[in-house]
């Protein structure tokens, strides 16, 4: 029997469901990965996140050419494309991972239905998450909304009927050397219509785990502190990874809990502080593939959100200036410049510049959530669409819209040596520690020694933070009253 293993966002060899299947099943396994031009041309994604996805495209090639399968790829509109290739190449079935976009889902259904009539049997499998959405369930049967609720019921689920991990195929453990027919190179990122860019995070399955290993070997055990550092590498940084699928997200999970064994106590709530991370990931996918209207709209409309500002030349201005970094407000501006340079922003970052978006600035959340989209490495529509919700109090969160990130606040607290903000800022580097996170309070006299005029080689303030918080609560007031 001849079977292809759709690829999408399963792009490894360990712990993958779809493709241990297949070749379980099999006696011919093709694995296929489909470039999706009208997803393409609508620009989603940003040039980073298509690097990332090409490089770890060309280990799995490598990987699998080394074990006697070559991947095989195609361009065009998805569906069309894997019809196509499944009916010149013979297949008797089609083999992939479940994703759980609005999009995915119809495209997946449409693909089903139209191999289904032709014969051709299909599998698919869960893989992107631990527990789909229809396995964690309120009492009613109706879909959780509050993270609280889906934590405690995914960890129950967990302890009852822990997922087990899936072995390495046997089939692909010997390297058949010869045996792979000779590979079509894959398209580079302008064959795309994108440019290739520096990555700052590491692609690829071995990457993915090298980097578990060493974060499960230190970082983790004072994570509930150090995630909120960024002046140090605290986090996992393996969202890319889990992503692109290039490391599944039982794996980590099974790795995590598994320090448990030979951690001491304190290391205890570090470890179960980051696997609620990961629940927070299947949170907000379990919201989108439930509720997919979240993906154009607020998950709830609240009366007495301020409404944001009007289109214009002021709107733009703040806008721009919020987009390269130069609002006045230097862990918001060191923020934007790390993801404008690199691909990736820390987590508690990422939390003050969305803020600082829509309560300092008033713009709307959706212009935040398509910029960083297209910034952004680790790229996904649930976890971004989710995060943003959850600073423009539209989301699932209860929390009213009244919570605002004081910038410098912030910055004093995570950053207390100014250590992140120098690094991204490199104008500010010889200002005081005690001056930089709010070097516009420096005096003439000051900025000359530190070699920074302020308006000048570093912008004033976009806004007064005191100003616009009274502005943004005064404004909410009077519209929760009309």
């Amino acid at each position: 029997m001849r079977g292809v293993v759709w690829l999408r966002r399963d792009l490894r060899l360990q712990d993958q469901p779809a493709l241990t299947a297949a070749c379980a099943d099999c006696d011919d396994v093709i694995p296929l990965f489909v470039f999706d031009n009208p997803l393409l041309r609508s620009r989603q994604f940003g040039p980073p996140c298509v690097t990332f996805m090409l490089s770890c495209l060309d280990e799995l090639a490598d990987a699998l050419a080394a074990r006697g399968l070559a991947l095989q790829w195609r361009r065009g509109n998805q569906i069309e494309e894997v019809l196509r290739f499944v009916t010149d190449v013979k297949a008797d079935a089609v083999y992939w991972n479940r994703d759980y976009e609005p999009a995915a889902i119809q495209r997946d259904r449409k693909v089903q239905q139209a191999l289904m009539t032709r014969g051709v049997v299909v599998h698919t499998f869960k893989d992107h998450v631990v527990f789909e959405a229809e396995e964690i369930r309120g009492s009613t049967g109706d879909p959780l909304q509050r993270y609280s609720a889906y934590r405690a019921r995914w960890w129950s689920k967990w302890h009852a009927a822990t997922p087990p991990l899936l072995s390495f195929p046997a089939r692909l453990r010997g390297q058949r050397t010869g045996a792979v027919p000779p590979l079509t190179a894959l398209p580079t990122a302008e064959d795309l219509g994108y440019q290739t860019v520096p990555l700052s995070i590491k692609s690829g399955e071995k990457e993915a785990q090298r980097r578990l290993r060493w974060f499960l070997d230190g970082p983790i055990h004072s994570y509930v502190e150090g995630r909120n550092l960024p002046a140090i590498d605290g986090t996992s940084k393996l969202s890319p990874h889990f992503r692109f699928g290039t490391l599944s997200v039982r794996t980590a999970v099974h790795a995590a809990l598994g320090t448990l064994a030979k951690a001491d106590h304190p290391s205890r709530r570090d470890v179960s502080t980051w696997v609620d991370e990961l629940i927070w990931r299947e949170f907000f996918q379990q919201i989108l593939s439930a509720f997919p209207q979240v993906a154009s709209g607020p998950f709830r409309s609240k009366d007495g959100l301020p409404r944001p500002r009007l289109p214009g030349a002021e709107r733009n201005r703040l806008y721009a200036a919020w987009c390269e970094g130069q609002t006045g407000y230097p862990l918001v501006d060191a923020g934007m410049r790390q993801l404008n340079q690199t691909g990736w922003m820390h987590n508690r970052v990422r939390m003050v510049v969305a803020s600082f978006l829509i309560k300092d600035l008033r713009i709307d959340w959706q212009s935040g959530e398509r910029y960083f989209m297209q910034r952004l490495i680790d790229a996904d529509l649930a976890a971004n669409n989710g995060n943003w919700q959850w600073a423009s109090s539209t989301g699932t969160d209860s929390m009213p819209g009244y919570r605002i990130f004081n910038p410098m606040l912030q910055s004093r607290k995570f950053d207390p040596d100014g250590v992140y903000i120098r690094q991204h800022v490199p104008e500010l580097a010889a200002v005081p520690t005690d001056r930089i996170h709010a070097p516009h309070m420096m005096t003439r006299e000051e900025q000359a020694l530190a070699g920074c005029c302020i308006g000048i080689d570093y912008p004033l303030p976009t806004v007064d933070h005191r100003q616009a918080r009274d502005e943004y609560l005064a404004l909410g007031t009077l519209q929760g009253t009309r």
